[in-house]
């Protein structure tokens, strides 16, 4: 067997053979090292040959579980970030259970507004860096207790609305241009198939006892224009290019209730936004 070892190229140590007799006989506990390089000899010469990869990856932990126990047997952090959580042949891992119990999601509702995009203020190291110092000041209960009431939506800034109570201007920009242009995107297509969905939104928006009173307000005095009224009244897939912005907004103002991001960036619009419409989609479309 030591003969083997040194043979390869690929080995961690440079095992004599009292060193693999010790080992195998269970006189004291190897360095992984040694184990790595027996397990990757014992792997060529099994018949058939098993992958010398997948099976150093499995002895690992039992080697941890020696010296640390049950918790010696989880993957370490990087391994989970390397391999993940495993269970690919549909087997529940250690992994896999651990991650269940540890999510905070499994005990409390996470606030929405936490689950906005947002930009970070600090770095992961230095938030782990942070959390070790309150776990070393406060205790590890009174810190888990804080960040559980923290992620229910309780935080400093949280009446502001938005994650940790810090925005950022250009994203909301872009969120709320990106909404507007799926938005109009799919009016389009409805006013494409349904030709008289924008009076039939007319009437329902103007009888929508919910319309906030600010919203209505500018709705009116947008239709005391009479040119701009015009231009709205035309609207069809083949005009839309024809009229103004201010059409635009207007015409969307009465079909579309409410457009709101429930998804986050990267993914398609159809996927990323949700429509309220005035006039709900026919099923049959």
């Amino acid at each position: 067997m030591s003969t083997l070892i040194r043979s390869r190229n690929d080995q961690l140590s440079d095992a004599s053979h009292e060193t693999v007799r010790s080992a195998v006989s269970g006189i004291r506990v190897p360095r992984w090292e040694t184990v790595h390089d027996i397990v990757l000899v014992l792997a060529g010469l099994c018949s058939p040959p098993r992958d010398e990869e997948s099976e150093t990856a499995r002895f690992l932990p039992l080697w941890r579980a020696i010296a640390e126990g049950e918790s010696g047997g989880l993957k370490s952090f990087q391994e989970l970030v390397n391999g993940g959580w495993g269970g690919e042949d549909g087997k529940w891992t250690p992994e896999q259970v651990m991650g269940i119990l540890i999510n905070p999601f499994s005990a409390i509702e996470i606030h929405p507004s936490l689950a906005a995009p947002h930009e970070p203020l600090m770095s992961e190291d230095d938030w782990i860096r942070l959390m070790v110092k309150q776990v070393e000041e406060q205790g590890v209960e009174h810190t888990l207790r804080v960040l559980l009431h923290m992620l229910k939506g309780d935080y400093v800034g949280a009446e502001e609305g938005t994650p940790y109570g810090y925005r950022n201007p250009d994203r909301e920009a872009m969120e709320a241009y990106a909404a507007f242009r799926y938005g109009c995107q799919e009016i389009l297509r409805r006013l494409g198939r349904e030709p008289n969905l924008l009076p039939e939104s007319i009437r329902a928006m103007r009888a929508d006892q919910t319309m906030d009173r600010d919203d209505r307000a500018e709705m009116l005095e947008n239709e005391s224009d009479l040119s701009l009224m015009r231009e709205v009244m035309i609207v069809t897939p083949d005009t839309w290019d024809q009229v103004s912005e201010e059409a635009h907004h207007m015409v969307f103002g009465y079909l579309i209730k409410q457009i709101s991001p429930v998804r986050p960036l990267g993914l398609p619009d159809a996927e990323r936004f949700q429509i309220t419409w005035r006039i709900p989609e026919p099923s049959a479309v």
